[in-house]
């Protein structure tokens, strides 16, 4: 199908899709079971130019935007969506420095990110403030130049391996989601370590991590915006980094399909390939329109977010939860239509069912999504009156 890409675009894919075939698709299932995270294919991805492809060119990057993310981060969670989240989590990392930061906040760690020399984080997310971030404990105190953080964060994707962090404290509790202020902590600093590496289902080739600040002393010159503009921040942030997990769900899912298409061509059962058998078929053909349904909706917000347009926190939102249910309904069913063999570590659709699941969970659940998207709907219908 003709996405309608420009030159550059259809390189950035080509390129994308020949990396993760070449260099991720061999060692997938080794960096799965063991968990390594995988400096080893940053450094490809790197090399590739596909680590600042969301950037402007000023700082490095290929400025190709959020459409250009989300074509690399698909194509490469084809074949891994653990081993995309290295690129996608640092998007993530990255988009408060892009939307927020000051020239010279983005002079100095931009291009060390565009380059694949760092990695970024995004620390939002504590034991007790997950969905309900104005829960959030962790604090910071002014103390002249500087501010005291303390507090710890919970399943930071990167952790331990960024270099460059985007955190959220709370300067000022009594002011509710007005109190919370938007840091840039870079790996290093006294005060700021690293928990425990979680074991997780799946994306195990992604790092996981707690953020601990013990009276970590961060220079006031690192605030994102302003003090108390923290929420703000973190709200748009998610809404331009949504359609990337949502991108990493679409992969997964589309990966899965491929897999399940090719087994059924190959499986012989009652004297003729399971593609042929009826029940088989309408299984691969509902996956196959769901997985184009994802796509033309993440596609679309990402051109959206691209062309400049100030409201899209309804098609991110929608993007997103879309994409993450079709990644578990595919990947379950590419399960199905490989029988036996589908439960089997030997094949790849076991561990995208178990990634998939998490596209429904970080960055904002399902059900917060769809909060989200009826909230937009709301404010919508008010102002048709």
């Amino acid at each position: 199908m003709n996405y309608f890409l420009t030159e550059e675009q259809q390189m950035i894919l080509d390129t994308a899709r020949a990396l993760a075939k070449s260099k991720i698709k061999p060692v997938r299932e080794k960096y799965d079971e063991e968990g390594i995270f995988p400096w080893d294919i940053v450094k490809e991805m790197a090399a590739a130019d596909l680590m600042g492809l969301y950037i402007p060119e000023q700082y490095g990057g290929m400025g190709g935007g959020v459409f250009a993310l989300c074509l690399a981060v698909e194509e490469l969670s084809k074949v891994c969506g653990g081993i995309s989240l290295a690129m996608a989590a640092t998007a993530l990392g990255t988009f408060p420095l892009l939307l927020f930061g000051s020239e010279e906040q983005k002079a100095k760690y931009l291009p060390g990110i565009a380059s694949g020399k760092h990695l970024a984080a995004f620390a939002l997310t504590e034991a007790n403030a997950g969905s309900d971030a104005g829960n959030m404990a962790t604090t910071a105190v002014r103390d002249g130049d500087d501010y005291i953080l303390n507090g710890t964060k919970q399943w930071i994707t990167n952790g331990g391996e960024a270099q460059i962090y985007s955190v959220v404290a709370m300067t000022n509790k009594a002011k509710g989601t007005r109190g919370a202020t938007a840091f840039i902590v870079e790996k290093g600093t006294p005060g700021f370590e690293f928990g425990k590496k979680e074991n997780k289902m799946g994306i195990r080739a992604s790092a996981t991590r707690e953020l601990v600040f013990n009276n970590c002393r961060v220079p006031a010159k690192n605030i994102l915006a302003k003090e108390g503009m923290g929420f703000i921040v973190a709200v748009n942030t998610l809404n331009n980094s949504r359609p990337g997990v949502a991108a990493q769900a679409l992969g997964i899912a589309a990966g899965a399909l491929e897999e399940a298409l090719l087994y059924s061509r190959q499986r012989v059962q009652f004297g003729q390939p399971i593609s042929s058998i009826q029940a088989v078929q309408h299984m691969l053909a509902n996956m196959a329109t769901e997985v184009e349904a994802a796509r033309a909706l993440v596609y679309a917000t990402a051109r959206t977010i691209d062309s400049g347009e100030k409201s899209f926190a309804k098609i991110s939102a929608m993007s997103k939860l879309f994409a993450s249910e079709v990644a578990m309904r595919v990947t379950t069913d590419a399960v199905q239509v490989m029988g036996g063999y589908g439960y089997m570590k030997e094949y790849p659709v076991e561990k995208m069912m178990r990634d998939a699941k998490i596209t429904q969970i970080y960055e904002g659940t399902s059900q917060i999504q769809r909060n989200e998207i009826a909230l937009q709907l709301i404010k919508e219908a008010a102002k048709m009156k």
